[in-house]
């Protein structure tokens, strides 16, 4: 706790000044124009993947940033991406899975989760992933479930009904990518295929 309580002093000390203005404008303007959906994962940061300012993403994070198909009833992901969409007005989504996913790890080793039921009951929005994932990958088996994962997760988005009449009428983009930790690289996925290309 000591560091977060001093990187607050360093924020308001040296970050906040040199950024005043752009919060005097936040403080009146929400106009993000990315729905950002990633893991919760400490290592993977949205902001400073994408080198966002303040106020450019909303952000949804999730374990194994899994986003489960439209149900009725209230579901705090399910709201944030309407709220987002049909709000906000988000132009775009991104579903970003990442290497060594612990979610995913799990899945494909099929760790014992009788410890952990919540989290067990969570990852059962990852069984159209684990479905996905074949033999003819090429990929280990984590990794090719992460790719499969951020397909179906972006599947599961276009259920949702603000996600679908945006996608309808061409005012909303799906894109899908993968963070690679050790390389600090991004792969955009081909939703239709297995190809991907580097985010440049």
């Amino acid at each position: 706790m000591p560091d977060l309580t001093e990187g607050v002093t360093r924020f308001r000390r040296d970050v906040y000044p040199a950024k005043a203005e752009l919060f005097a404008e936040l403080a009146a303007t929400h106009r993000p124009t990315t729905l950002f959906i990633s893991c919760s994962d400490a290592r993977v940061v949205p902001e400073l993947i994408t080198q966002s300012e303040p106020g450019e993403l909303f952000v949804i994070r999730t374990a194994g940033n899994l986003v489960p198909a439209h149900t009725p009833g209230s579901d705090g992901v399910a709201a944030s991406i309407e709220y987002a969409v049909a709000v906000l007005g988000v132009t775009d989504i991104v579903v970003c899975g990442h290497s060594a996913c612990g979610a995913m790890t799990a899945l494909a080793e099929n760790h014992d989760l009788t410890a952990a039921p919540a989290v067990a009951d969570w990852l059962r929005h990852a069984d159209a992933s684990r479905a996905r994932v074949t033999a003819e990958t090429g990929e280990r088996e984590v990794d090719a479930l992460v790719r499969e994962n951020v397909r179906a997760q972006l599947a599961n988005l276009a259920t949702h009904p603000s996600v679908a009449r945006a996608l309808a009428a061409r005012t909303l983009t799906l894109h899908g990518w993968v963070y690679d930790i050790p390389t600090g690289t991004v792969e955009e996925l081909d939703a239709t295929g297995r190809t991907a290309t580097l985010v440049a």
